[in-house]
């Protein structure tokens, strides 16, 4: 029993100081900043780089909050594709992704997630009324945080977890778990979308499957037979846009 204990503090103490590292890998940064590209700057001085997307035909901006391997140059490659169906989007990157300075954490997720939502109501004009957070995989975490406590339209999750720890071991066993979607889930009161691929093989379904049952407010979901993690609008087709804007002209 004693050895076991051990053990189990050994994994505790592991996983706080890898899981950073584990929840936040940066890919490349495929971008300059230039005209396109606005700076964000935090309470604490940091300077964060975001880019929006205009529609003026758009009755709704997306707060798109991407995962944990994205930044700006790579969304810059599919974000039209929300613009074409209909949407304005708003998206930064996280402190240490894309031209952000910092480094990233749950808190400053959090906190930066909050400064944009803020930048896009008084500098950009946009009710909240008309604010959709999105939050893509990672994305999940800080747009229902937002959404706990800020007034917005709706919210959409796409391939979120229940918690970040439990993507590796499923079950609740490692205490100091971070993004617990799961139990926040159930106080969210504005309408809420899950999409999720069935084979997900980076997030498993189940997460999003367990969030979606746990939704007491007004929901709808996507759950897309054979869907992967990434690429799940391309993977869908049309049915796609069609689900996501029949939820948004819902609210």
């Amino acid at each position: 029993l004693i050895l076991l204990a051990g053990v189990y503090v050994l994994v505790a103490i592991g996983a706080h100081f890898l899981s950073g590292g584990m929840m936040f890998p940066r890919p490349p940064v495929k971008y300059e900043v230039g005209p396109d590209y606005i700076q964000l700057t935090a309470p604490d001085g940091v300077k964060l780089v975001a880019r929006y997307w205009p529609n003026p035909a758009a009755r709704h901006t997306l707060l798109y909050l991407h995962g944990n391997y994205e930044e700006l140059g790579g969304l810059g490659e599919y974000i039209p594709e929300f613009v074409k169906a209909g949407f304005a989007v708003f998206a930064f990157d996280y402190r240490g992704y894309g031209q952000s300075e910092g480094s990233p954490s749950e808190a400053n997720l959090y906190a930066d997630t909050r400064l944009a939502y803020e930048y896009l109501r008084t500098k950009l004009g946009v009710p909240a009324d008309r604010i959709v957070p999105f939050g893509y995989s990672l994305g999940g975490g800080p747009a229902v945080e937002l959404a706990l406590h800020q007034p917005v339209a709706g919210l959409v999750l796409q391939g979120a977890f229940v918690s970040a720890y439990r993507v590796m071991t499923r079950i609740p066993v490692v205490p100091g778990d971070k993004f617990e979607i799961l139990a926040k889930a159930p106080r969210l009161t504005c309408p809420v979308m899950v999409i999720h691929g069935s084979t997900d093989d980076t997030v498993p379904f189940w997460h999003g499957l367990k969030i979606y049952e746990a939704v007491r407010t007004r929901k709808a979901h996507l759950f897309v037979v054979g869907g992967p993690h990434g690429g799940l609008a391309d993977y869908t087709g049309p049915h796609y846009w069609e689900e996501l804007k029949k939820f948004t002209n819902s609210l």
